[in-house]
């Protein structure tokens, strides 16, 4: 059973778990009051909200494996700005949320950065993706 195998929500559910249990991974005292982009009118009412953005983070470099930057994933996080009666418009998601995520991810060891190539999952990050995804059976 590998990440490809398993439902996406279910795996992001149980790496977030695993995830929340490591050294180094706790959110910032500033996560309860922000919000995960400017189409986004309120912030997350999820406890561990945090950490499953880092899982799903992870999951998107396990999948991808071509390596990904703070841009194209705020590109991959975006969502619908309602501006009233006005058509609405694409916004990309909060870059500082992203990149926080993924500066923890990289000091525990999951994610390494490549020059020219973003960020890219290590060993250490599938072999956690590939424990969730077998425990999910």
């Amino acid at each position: 059973m590998t990440v490809k195998d398993v439902d996406a929500e279910k795996l992001i559910l149980k790496a977030a778990e695993e995830l929340s249990k490591m050294d180094g991974l706790s959110p910032p005292d500033w996560h309860k009051f922000v919000k995960t982009g400017v189409g986004r009118q309120r912030p997350p009412t999820q406890d561990n909200w945090w950490s499953i953005r880092q899982a799903s983070i992870l999951r998107k470099l396990y999948v991808g494996g071509s390596g990904m930057g703070v841009s194209r994933a705020r590109k991959a996080y975006s969502n619908r700005k309602n501006r009233g009666h006005k058509p609405e418009h694409s916004r990309q998601a909060s870059g500082s949320v992203i990149r926080k995520c993924m500066q923890q991810l990289e000091k525990a060891g999951l994610v390494r950065t490549e020059k020219g190539k973003g960020r890219l999952i290590t060993p250490k990050g599938q072999k956690l993706l590939n424990e969730a995804a077998k425990s999910l059976r």
